[in-house]
């Protein structure tokens, strides 16, 4: 049975969101918290193996509740967020903080159309009470080193967990690192992007999210936004689509390895990071078949090893990897021109 601490400042949501979950027959939601205090404190009293948290409250809001939450009683935490700019900027905040995966909230703050996630959050409650909460031990700081390599185009896959494993590489990537740099995250559209503005405030290059047309350029990273598929024409540019989801996701990173395998020949690395299912395996065979590079996270580091495990099954993985030594391998790659 997984145990559930719900945390709304609404009274109606902690009702509806409380009656979904214990619908389910392998939840039971132990408790509920009106706000960031109360939810810090009944974590720690009640050891839940989930808190669903909401993003904007009164007092603590959910950002400094997850902070709490992971400096007393390490916790898997879900995020329930209003589709807004601030509540999307905030939810990138909270992932950070270590906050595991969210569920967007249809209809705003007060979701009269909760029920219409019920079947998301479910799922994500039992994914992430699953989840492994070590991550990395070690201090991550930027890598000093001068002169990078040349056109080595570096394709990311990720999902839950992904977000703050991205994060903790970009802060490790040197000012001066040239490579061309694609993320494929599975988060919803208008998350991507401010995904995308919060790795650029951390890191020495440039992210951005990207756009129809954009090219490669060395030295900068470009995230794929929420709801498009991203694929690389034979001009090197992006095409953005809307065709059908793959893995039940949209953006995928099979998609866009694939389309760049046939561009780029050997000249890719392809690396897997935390998240659940199997989006990648394909697409690192391709760029592995014309002679690029895989690299995956280990299962000591990753949130969820799903993803990374299923590319460890395809056989195609050249290095497996805690986060903290994953830009230090693309460096050392790319210097050498891989």
């Amino acid at each position: 049975m997984i145990d559930v601490l719900v945390v709304d400042d609404s009274a109606f949501m902690r009702k509806v969101l409380s009656d979904g979950l214990n619908e389910d027959p392998e939840i039971n939601v132990v408790d509920s918290a009106g706000g960031g205090k109360e939810a810090v404190e009944k974590t720690e009293l009640l050891r839940p193996d989930v808190v669903t948290m909401d993003v904007e409250m009164p007092g603590m809001d959910g950002i400094k509740a997850v902070r709490e939450i992971m400096k007393r009683q390490p916790t898997s935490i879900v995020m329930v967020s209003a589709y807004t700019r601030r509540g999307a900027e905030k939810t990138i905040q909270a992932l950070e903080a270590g906050a595991i995966d969210f569920v967007e909230k249809p209809g705003g703050t007060i979701s009269l159309n909760i029920k219409d996630v019920q079947e998301e959050i479910i799922k994500k409650v039992k994914i992430a009470s699953k989840a492994n909460l070590k991550g990395t031990k070690k201090k991550i700081g930027p890598i000093q080193i001068h002169k990078t390599g040349e056109k080595t185009l570096i394709i990311i896959a990720a999902s839950t967990g992904g977000p703050k494993a991205i994060t903790l590489l970009f802060k490790r990537l040197p000012q001066d690192f040239t490579s061309s740099i694609i993320v494929v995250q599975h988060m919803p559209q208008g998350f991507t992007k401010a995904f995308a503005k919060r790795l650029d405030e951390h890191s020495s290059i440039t992210v951005r999210e990207a756009k129809d047309g954009d090219s490669l350029k060395n030295g900068e990273a470009l995230i794929a936004p929420g709801d498009f598929h991203l694929e690389i024409g034979k001009d090197e540019r992006v095409k953005l689509n809307k065709r059908p989801p793959l893995h039940g996701v949209r953006p995928s990173a099979d998609i866009t390895m694939n389309s760049a395998s046939d561009v780029f020949n050997g000249d890719i690395i392809g690396i897997v990071l935390s998240g659940m299912g199997k989006d990648g395996s394909i697409g690192i065979r391709n760029i592995k078949r014309r002679g690029g590079t895989i690299i995956s996270q280990d299962e000591e580091t990753a949130v969820v090893y799903g993803m990374p495990k299923a590319a460890l099954d395809s056989k195609c993985v050249d290095y497996v990897l805690p986060i903290e030594e994953i830009a230090d391998k693309l460096v050392e790659m790319v210097k050498k021109n891989v």
